[in-house]
Parts: structure tokens; C-alpha cells; sequence
């Protein structure tokens, strides 16, 4: 059974930092693609960062760059999404999504149409 369970999620001050986690079950993430995705009250779902066959893809929306960095550690079958200097306009549940025929991250990303297993989601709230 395919599961991805994302944690590291909680409430922290503008300026703060979280390290999410999403830990993948039922498949290796060599070769595999993973993004991270959020969704806040009112707005549409955003792709925020990609990861394929265990290298970055550089994609980060102006919204996160230079602030947000996906990392893998297959050992762990985990994927983390550093997130740094946050802003209160990062608010929202936060989840990570699996493309097992590896798809380039420039094909999933930004709406994630194409990933095909999700987790249920992690919320973050940044305070003034």
C-alpha cells in the first residue's frame, strides 16, 4: 500500500523556520518524483517545490525561492522541505504528492494533475 504521511508541520513566529517531512511507504523514491504543494484558505493549490530521481529540480515559485529547499534521504525513504524566513502569507496546509513513472517536475508542477498519490496534509501557521 502506497502512503505518504507529511509531519513537521505547527505554529511559528514571522521569521521562523520548520523542516517538513513527508515519509513515503510502499515504493522507493529512487527515480520517483515528489512535490510539495500547500494550499491556503480561499486560494487555489500551489506547487512550491519538486524533487526527481533524487535531484532537485530548481522549481520554486518567486513566492519561496531563496527561502524554501526540498532534500531526499532515500536511507529514510524521506523527502523534507527546509522552509526558512517565513512569512505570514506561508499559512496553509502543506502536502507532498508521488509520481511513481517519474515524471520531470516540469510536467506536474504547478498543479500536481498528474501525481497520482497524496498525503493528507500538514497545517503551518506563521504568526506576525
Amino acid at each position: 500500500e502506497v502512503q505518504l504521511v507529511e509531519s513537521g508541520g505547527g505554529l511559528v513566529q514571522a521569521g521562523g523556520s520548520l523542516r517538513l517531512s513527508c515519509a513515503v511507504s510502499g515504493f522507493t523514491l529512487d527515480d520517483k518524483t515528489i512535490g510539495w504543494f500547500r494550499r491556503a484558505p480561499g486560494k487555489e493549490r500551489e506547487g512550491v517545490s519538486c524533487i526527481n530521481d533524487n535531484v532537485d529540480s530548481g522549481y520554486y515559485p518567486d513566492s519561496v525561492k531563496g527561502r524554501f529547499t526540498i532534500s531526499i534521504d532515500n536511507a529514510k525513504n524521506t523527502v523534507y522541505l527546509q522552509m526558512n524566513s517565513l512569512k505570514v502569507e506561508d499559512t496553509a496546509v502543506y502536502f507532498c504528492a508521488a509520481d511513481q513513472m517519474g515524471l520531470p517536475c516540469n510536467v506536474v508542477m504547478p498543479n500536481g494533475y498528474e501525481l497520482d498519490s497524496w498525503g493528507e496534509g500538514t497545517q503551518v501557521t506563521v504568526s506576525p
